[in-house]
This record gives structure tokens, C-alpha cells and sequence, in this order.
């Protein structure tokens, strides 16, 4: 096993790719406080299509980070938790999100800078 994250084999880069798919981190971030149906996860996260969010909790299923379960009496009512691996991503992910809060204006003010045109030089040329 090598440490080197660019390299494919590199389990590094496995936690990248995992931190890195939009709403990975959010929808774990949801899950924190413990087990949510679907509706609810889709409430409290906004923004985010039912679609969307079955497709990032069957990927965060097949990872292990999140556990689906189905209620006995309605199968049709199912709810997702956090697993013991997925609670570990909880403290990374905090850790971006100070990082967003203590940087993210500077981050914004630099986008805004690299979208604002260079003005033009009024010198003619010849």
C-alpha cells in the first residue's frame, strides 16, 4: 500500500473521492443527530431532488457509511442511520465546514475576481 493520494490504489484517495461527491458530506452531516426517513432528510437539506438523495444514500450504503432500515409493520416506511464508519466522517467533515466559515470569503471574493473582466487599456496601439 502506498500513501501517495494521486495514486489510484492509494486509500487516501478513497476518502477524497468519498468527501468530494457534492452531497456525500452533506447528507451524513444530516444523518448526525440519528436515523431520518427520506422526506425528512429532503427537508432539512433543501436544495436536493428525491432522486438525487436515493442515489447518495444507496452510495453511502454500499460504502458502509449510512444503514437502511425497514420498518417490520411498513415495509414502504424505511429510515437511513449512520453506521459506526459513517460517524467517523463526522469530524472531518467538521472540520471543512470551519475551514468554509473561516475562509469561505475569501474564497468568494477571489471567484469574484477571477469573473471580473481585466479593464481594457485606453492607450491606442498601433
Amino acid at each position: 500500500m502506498t500513501t501517495d493520494a494521486f495514486l489510484a490504489d492509494c486509500r487516501a484517495r478513497l476518502a477524497f473521492d468519498l468527501l468530494s461527491n457534492t452531497w456525500n458530506s452533506v447528507v451524513v452531516w444530516a444523518l448526525r443527530d440519528g436515523p431520518s426517513r427520506p422526506v425528512e432528510l429532503q427537508e432539512r437539506i433543501g436544495g436536493i431532488s428525491s432522486k438525487v438523495l436515493t442515489e447518495t444514500l444507496r452510495r453511502l450504503q454500499s460504502n458502509g457509511l449510512v444503514d437502511r432500515r425497514a420498518d417490520p409493520d411498513a415495509p414502504s416506511r424505511v429510515e437511513y442511520r449512520l453506521t459506526p464508519l459513517g460517524r467517523t466522517l463526522l469530524a472531518p467533515i467538521d472540520a471543512v465546514g470551519a475551514w468554509g466559515f473561516e475562509y469561505g470569503d475569501q474564497v468568494l471574493a477571489a471567484q469574484e475576481t477571477a469573473r471580473t473582466p481585466a479593464p481594457r487599456s485606453s492607450r491606442p496601439t498601433c
